[in-house]
C-alpha cells in the first residue's frame, strides 16, 4: 500500500478518514450512516441533510483535497506490509457482523492473522491480572475444552486470566483464539506475549485492533479495547475479577451490547472472586461447568444459523490425564475447596509419602498449590 490512491478500494478510502483529524470515529459513523461509504464522502459532491454535519463533511473534504493525508497514509501503509497486517473497513462485507452491531463500533479494524475468524463463534475468556493458582488452572483448561469444541475463545491479551485463556485455545486440537490489543498492531503489550501473539496466528486465529500503527499502550485505551472484546462475542465469562477491575467494565460492555455475561464463583474470602460475586448478585449467569455455559449460549449462537448448532452439543468436561490411584482419592477427599496447609490434614502418611501424593494431584490437575496452601479444584 501507498499513498497513490487506488480508487476501487474502500478500504484505502477508509484509512485516509482515520488520519484526517476533523473526522473523528463518531463523525465518520455519522457520516457512513449518510452516505453508505468512505468513498462517498470525499469522491462525492453531494450534501446531506443536517446542516451541521454537512458543514463538517466539507471540512473534511477540505483537509482531504489539501493532501493532508498522505505522508501519514504511506507511512501506515508500509508498517501493514511489515507486518503483513490488513485493514476492514466497518463498510466492508469482511467487517465481523457481531462487532457492527454495537452502539460505537471501530470504523475500521487493523488485523494480523486470518480475518475470517473474526466471523466465527467466539466466546469471551476475562480475568483478573492477579490471578490465583485456581484461576489459572481454570481458565486455561475451559479455554482448551471450549476451543476444542469449536468456539472460537477472544480475549485482551493482558496477563494473567486473559493469557491463560489464549494459551489455553492455542492448545486444543484446531483451536483458534483472538487477541483484542490496546495498542498499534505494531506494539505488543505486555511484550512478554509476543511469542503467544505469534502461535495465536500461527494456529489460524488473529490479532485485532482499532488504534493505528504506532500507538502506544495509553491507559484511556483499554476501556475501548474492552467494548470490542464483548461486541465480537457471543458471551464474557469472567473466571476472577477484583472489585476495581478492567473486567467488570467488559461485563458492562456486554450487558449493554445484549450479550451473555457469566461469572465463575470462588471463596468468600477471595479478593479476587468478589467482582465474580458481583456479577452474579447483579444477574450474571453462575456458571459451575463449560456444558452448563454452552447451554445457556444456545440462543444467542442461533443468529449463526445451522451451521455452527453443533457446537451445542460438543462440550464435555476435560477430565485428568489420569485416573486417580486408591490413596490419591482418598487424599482428594481430605482436601477442601478452601486453602489448606498440610499440616492441617489428617491422615497417617508419612510426610515423604504425602508429599508425593499432592505432587501426583497437582499433575493430574484437580489440585493446586500456592504459597505453601492446597486447594481442590
Amino acid at each position: 500500500m501507498n499513498a497513490i490512491l487506488n480508487r476501487q478500494d474502500e478500504a484505502q478510502w477508509a484509512l485516509i478518514a482515520q488520519t484526517l483529524k476533523p473526522c473523528t470515529p463518531k463523525l465518520q459513523l455519522a457520516l457512513i450512516d449518510q452516505m453508505g461509504s468512505f468513498r462517498q464522502l470525499f469522491e462525492s459532491r453531494d450534501s446531506v441533510n443536517n446542516p451541521a454535519l454537512d458543514q463538517q463533511l466539507q471540512i473534511i473534504r477540505k483537509a482531504y483535497h489539501a493532501g493532508q493525508w498522505q505522508a501519514e497514509v504511506g507511512k501506515i501503509g508500509k508498517t501493514l506490509d511489515q507486518y503483513e497486517a490488513q485493514i476492514v473497513p466497518i463498510t466492508s462485507e469482511d467487517y465481523p457482523p457481531q462487532l457492527q452491531q454495537i452502539t460505537k463500533p471501530p470504523p475500521l479494524l487493523y488485523i494480523r492473522g486470518k480475518p475470517h475468524c473474526l466471523h466465527l463463534p467466539q466466546l469471551a475468556i476475562v480475568g483478573s491480572r492477579r490471578m490465583t493458582k485456581g484461576g489459572e488452572v481454570i481458565a486455561k483448561s475451559w479455554a482448551k475444552n471450549l476451543a476444542a469444541s469449536g468456539f472460537t475463545i477472544t480475549s485482551g491479551m493482558a496477563i494473567g486470566i486473559d493469557s491463560c485463556a489464549h494459551r489455553g485455545a492455542v492448545e486444543a486440537n484446531k483451536g483458534i483464539s483472538i487477541g483484542v490489543i490496546a495498542t498499534g498492531i505494531d506494539c505488543m503489550y505486555p511484550s512478554r506475549n509476543a511469542s503467544l501473539a505469534e502461535q495465536i496466528i500461527e494456529k489460524g486465529g488473529a490479532l485485532v485492533t482499532e488504534f493505528a500503527p504506532g500507538t502506544p499502550p495509553l491507559p484511556a485505551h483499554f476501556p475501548q479495547r474492552n467494548r470490542i472484546i464483548s461486541g465480537l462475542s457471543l458471551g464474557v465469562l469472567v473466571v476472577e475479577a477484583a472489585l476495581k477491575s478492567g473486567s467488570l467494565i467488559t461485563a458492562k460492555y456486554a450487558l449493554e451490547q445484549n450479550r451473555e455475561v457469566f461469572a465463575i464463583p470462588g471463596s468468600i474470602n477471595s479478593p479476587q472472586s468478589k467482582g465474580c460475586h458481583q456479577l452474579i448478585k447483579q444477574g450474571a449467569c453462575l456458571v459451575e461447568t463449560t456444558a452448563e455455559l454452552v447451554e445457556e449460549i444456545a440462543g444467542p449462537l442461533a443468529t449463526y444459523g445451522e451451521k455452527y448448532q453443533h457446537l451445542t452439543q460438543n462440550s464435555t468436561e476435560l477430565k485428568p490425564a489420569d485416573e486417580l490411584s486408591h490413596e490419591e482419592s482418598l487424599l482428594l477427599e481430605l482436601l477442601g475447596y478452601e486453602p489448606m496447609l498440610i499440616d492441617e490434614l489428617d491422615t497417617t502418611w508419612p510426610m515423604e509419602n504425602l508429599l508425593q501424593l499432592l505432587i501426583a494431584l497437582e499433575l493430574k490437575g484437580v489440585v493446586v498449590s500456592e504459597q505453601g496452601y492446597y486447594t481442590r479444584l
